[in-house]
């Protein structure tokens, strides 16, 4: 998979995760763990995978209200024997 951005890490506890330390896609070349970020045309994450040694270890998904705001998050830990995928849901503002 291809993607539009690349980041080091992230911060904070809110959904969606703001991106940190950004990458180039000649970066990840060299490093074990990273994230990679699919954005749509207004900017906004629509997907986020954590690569570790290649394999995504973690995934993010979110989807947006019309007004710009959360409508919800899928979040599906990789490492868990079940992988079901969480799903949070928020309210339009």
């Amino acid at each position: 998979m291809t993607y539009d951005q690349y980041f080091l890490t992230y911060s904070g506890i809110r959904l969606p995760l703001k991106m940190t330390g950004p990458l180039s896609a000649d970066d990840i070349d060299n490093r074990n763990t990273w994230f990679g970020v699919k954005v749509d045309e207004e900017g906004r994450i629509l997907l986020i995978h954590k690569r570790v040694y290649g394999a995504v270890e973690l995934e993010h998904e979110y989807a947006y209200h019309p007004d710009g705001s959360l409508k919800e998050a899928r979040i599906t830990d990789h490492n868990d024997d079940d992988e079901d995928a969480r799903i949070l849901s928020f309210p339009a503002e």
